[in-house]
């Protein structure tokens, strides 16, 4: 029996002391964050509706029952990798694209426009903005799945308005600076042709780059 016990904490470790013992807070914190990474990056790759509990689990090195320890479903799960990527992924993108969200005015609007519809972010599928993989699942989803969509695009929004110059028309740009941007980098990644998909990119870049332009010179 106590060889038995042995060999199951060895082989099946996550299995073990998810179900049976007890764990610090701080390694359920982590186990968490590394349920939703690993989420983020599946609905990134294979969307939402194709992407399962048991998927995410798997790829987390975990078993699905330790699942709902964390998250009472997988919209839940979706909501929270949506909003990890604004202070994950999404933090560091900006970080390295040097975008001040609060206090970089016009400078910052154009560094988000030149990194957001990069050739990079249009090959990063694992860590593209979740707006660009998901717009169609999400369209069809619950509630709870749309309201988490539409935090992130509301997020792109602000940033935007918050840094153009004062004009009565700010709000109207921002929104459609943001739309440029997502519905650029989603018609690009749904083209076969690479040679079209480059230049939905390409266009859609040039075009909101002059729309800040025009409010520069204003």
């Amino acid at each position: 029996m106590l060889k038995n016990i042995f060999w199951s904490l060895i082989f099946f470790p996550d299995q073990v002391r998810e179900t049976n013992l007890p764990y610090a807070p701080e390694h359920k914190t982590k186990t968490r964050k590394r349920i939703v990474e690993c989420a983020r990056i599946l609905f990134n790759r294979h969307g939402f509706s194709e992407v399962s509990i048991d998927t995410v689990m798997a790829e987390a090195g975990l078993t699905r029952g330790g699942f709902y320890n964390h998250f009472k479903n997988k919209d839940e799960l979706y909501a929270e990798a949506v909003a990890s990527f604004l202070n994950g992924r999404g933090k560091t993108w900006r970080d390295e694209a040097g975008v001040d969200p609060v206090n970089g005015g016009p400078q910052t609007v154009r560094d988000m426009i030149e990194s957001y519809l990069s050739t990079r972010h249009l090959g990063d599928l694992e860590g593209q903005c979740p707006m660009i993989a998901l717009p169609s699942d999400v369209a069809r989803a619950t509630p709870e799945v749309q309201s988490a969509y539409e935090a992130l695009l509301r997020a792109m929004i602000w940033l935007f308005e918050n840094n153009l110059p004062e004009e009565p028309t700010k709000r109207d740009k921002a929104i459609g600076l943001a739309a440029l941007c997502v519905g650029g980098m989603v018609l690009s990644r749904t083209i076969d042709d690479d040679t079209l998909a480059e230049e939905i990119r390409s266009v859609s870049k040039s075009l909101a780059l002059k729309q800040l332009e025009t409010g520069e010179r204003s």
